[in-house]
């Protein structure tokens, strides 16, 4: 009984220091599959950006607001929105962490402190690059941005 309590006890103190590692080092991988119609839908204008990237508030305005989604009609029937919406929203999805439960300014992903933290060595003419072009083009570095794997080992700056 003991080896077994042991082996419990070493799993349970690996986990907890895998998810206190530095903030460097972001894997926002969700916590629950990317459901297959939030992929659908919103991945065919843009990555489907992991929910544990913002709190359940600034996704409730978000799908709230789609007719006028940054400037862009994307708008989707009431019963997607409801489905979506509350998956976006829960506790298991998303953001909760510190960092980025704080609502960022606009609900832009790219205006978040943790964002801006995250970026701060990059000059303002890496955004530019025309491999580049914005801060919400998360894939032109992050290589393995579409499974929520944002760490540092996957980062390719484009020239």
């Amino acid at each position: 009984m003991k080896p077994m309590l042991h082996a419990l006890t070493a799993m349970a103190l690996l986990a907890s220091t895998w998810a206190m590692a530095d903030d460097d080092d972001v894997r926002a991988t969700p916590r629950t599959p990317l459901l297959a119609e939030y992929q659908q839908e919103c991945a065919s204008c843009h990555l489907a950006y992991p929910p544990a990237l913002l709190p359940a508030a600034s996704w409730r305005r978000l799908m709230d607001n789609l007719p006028t989604h940054f400037g862009t009609d994307a708008s989707l029937a009431p019963d997607q929105v409801k489905r979506l919406s509350q998956w976006l929203q829960q506790t298991a999805n998303a953001a909760n962490a510190r960092r980025r439960s704080e609502p960022p300014p606009q609900d832009r992903i790219t205006r978040s402190r943790w964002f801006l933290h995250e970026h701060d060595e990059l000059p303002a003419s890496v955004w530019q690059r025309p491999s580049i072009q914005r801060p919400s083009n998360c894939m032109a570095c992050h290589t393995k941005a579409d499974q929520g794997d944002f760490r540092e080992r996957h980062i390719r700056i484009p020239r």
